[in-house]
């Protein structure tokens, strides 16, 4: 049975130099799943997804998001993706990479989305966290933040993180923090 895999392996390995290729480089299931994720997706205009290693790494790309209502119409935000070769069975890590003053959104770019951590299901895809990301912008959530500050601001006084927000977002100060323009 060994020698069938053996002589299996040897017929492939000649048919591949045969053909001038490589030996193509077998995909991990994540990778796979990626592809049709990625294949299927259906991004909303104000969102676009980029590849800066180039299409050969799906596993690392980038997203960006630029809200057409709320606090943060008009900015644009960029998100990193770290997919694991274990994906769908493990979430994605996302790091937003813009600084912006949000209350689910800390100021190294931890993002506080409850399906890239405790309500994860293999069911769920990329297009799934790209619109999760988009409504946290639409949809800012004081119950479970990250920046805690900003989420105080939110809950008690919407106006003035209205008035943070487009400091922020303009280039500018909130607090002791400065946040390079995103708009």
């Amino acid at each position: 049975m060994i020698r069938l895999f053996k002589v299996k392996e040897k017929q492939r390995e000649l048919a591949e130099n045969a053909n001038g290729g490589a030996p193509t480089k077998k995909q991990s299931p994540g990778e796979l799943r990626l592809h049709k994720d990625i294949s299927e997706l259906n991004l909303p205009k104000s969102c676009a997804i980029t590849f800066p290693n180039g299409k050969d790494n799906l596993m690392n790309f980038e997203v960006s998001i630029r809200p057409d209502e709320g606090y943060y119409f008009c900015g644009t935000f960029l998100f990193s993706f770290q997919v694991s070769p274990v994906y769908p069975h493990e979430a994605p890590k996302v790091k937003c990479k813009t600084k912006v003053y949000h209350p689910n959104i800390d100021l190294e770019g931890n993002v506080c989305l409850n399906i890239l951590r405790e309500d994860w299901k293999p069911v769920l895809n990329i297009n799934t966290i790209i619109y999760g990301l988009y409504h946290l912008f639409t949809e800012p959530n004081y119950e479970d933040p990250l920046n805690h500050e900003a989420a105080a601001v939110l809950r008690d006084n919407p106006k003035m993180f209205e008035s943070n927000v487009r400091r922020a977002m303009s280039g500018g100060y909130v607090g002791q923090t400065f946040f390079p323009r995103c708009v």
